[in-house]
């Protein structure tokens, strides 16, 4: 972080911490100054006085207490992490690859319109899908904005989590994540799909020694729990182990304790990737195995070969599925 808002930043989180300690247990307090400590850095300015609640003996009714006053910050100034991600959009459009930006801030203190300005400002052609689109008319809508050139787009990750083929933004970037595995899962995977014939890649940005990072940590541990479980994932499995209030509490409990402080967020996503590339690496070696064996002793005349991963996918988006593909079986970047 820049050192203004770095300063801000410790000075907000002293004040969670103490509130927690303080008043333990109260979800009030949690949710409010958990949210405030993952927002503030992207938007250090007009959040205001934060609150929480409490049940008072004296008065026999819940009352209003400070959490912290956040100071305002330079509304104009271009911070560390907006300026990375000029830098990357900036280099994926060199190479004719658009990009598709998820951030879950979107309400009140909305951050998409903060982003599509900067990137305005830098003659990047910007779109920003909302909720007032709906959900049958968000295919077209994307397909009006490539027709116009557009070069990003920004929206929550829940707006595409499931429907949506990406397949012309091959690269996603994602500027916040929010708490939820599911909807990551989902949302990081629309541009992953059968037809698409570009290597795709996915970021995650986040501000180092931050709760940007404990809950990108967190979730990263969350998933390899899954894929050990599970050996791999699928959408049933993530589901039921879906509670966002987890990983609320453990955010809350590391602050609390300081546990895992310096534990970075990249080593475990590392340990994720690494774990994803040996499942589909097994994954490709079955398939090869059962493309033999239907080949050895089959008499059909068509015959179509496993697909080992969507980038090796000879046809379109309706071309026959694989042989080996169990029924609505879907390949995942998990």
């Amino acid at each position: 972080m820049d050192p203004p808002l770095k300063e801000a930043y410790k000075k907000l989180e002293e004040d969670v911490k103490k509130a927690l300690k303080e008043h333990r247990g109260n979800q009030s307090v949690m949710s409010v100054a958990l949210n405030a400590l993952l927002l503030y850095p992207d938007r250090p300015f007009h959040l205001g006085d934060l609150y929480g609640w409490e049940f008072a003996p004296e008065t026999q009714r819940r009352e209003k207490f400070l959490i912290s006053a956040t100071p305002d910050l330079n509304e104009r100034q271009v911070y560390a992490k907006e300026r990375r991600l000029v830098e990357e959009v900036k280099a994926e459009l060199t190479r004719g690859r658009r990009c598709q930006i998820y951030a879950v801030y979107t309400q009140k203190r909305d951050v998409t319109r903060r982003l599509e300005q900067i990137l305005l400002n830098e003659g990047i052609r910007v779109a920003v899908l909302t909720t007032d689109v709906p959900p049958e008319t968000r295919e077209g809508w994307y397909e009006r904005h490539l027709r116009s050139g557009v070069q990003a787009v920004i929206c929550h990750p829940k707006l595409v989590q499931t429907g949506l083929d990406l397949i012309e933004f091959p690269t996603i970037l994602f500027y916040e994540t929010g708490y939820s595995i599911y909807v990551l899962r989902q949302a990081s995977r629309r541009s992953w799909r059968i037809g698409q014939r570009l290597p795709v890649k996915v970021k995650y940005l986040h501000y180092a020694e931050t709760m940007q990072e404990s809950c990108l940590r967190l979730m990263g541990k969350k998933l390899l729990v899954s894929l050990a479980m599970e050996g791999k994932f699928s959408s049933e499995g993530l589901q039921a182990i879906n509670d966002e209030d987890d990983i609320l509490m453990a955010m809350a409990r590391e602050l609390v304790t300081e546990k895992g402080i310096g534990e970075r967020a990249d080593a475990v996503w590392a340990t994720l990737q690494k774990q994803q590339e040996d499942i589909l690496g097994t994954r490709a070696n079955e398939d090869s195995e059962a493309v033999a064996e239907i080949e050895a002793g089959s008499t059909q005349v068509d015959r179509w070969p496993a697909l080992k991963s969507p980038l090796e996918s000879p046809g379109r988006r309706n071309s026959p599925p694989s042989t080996s593909a169990m029924p609505g079986e879907q390949l995942t970047l998990f």
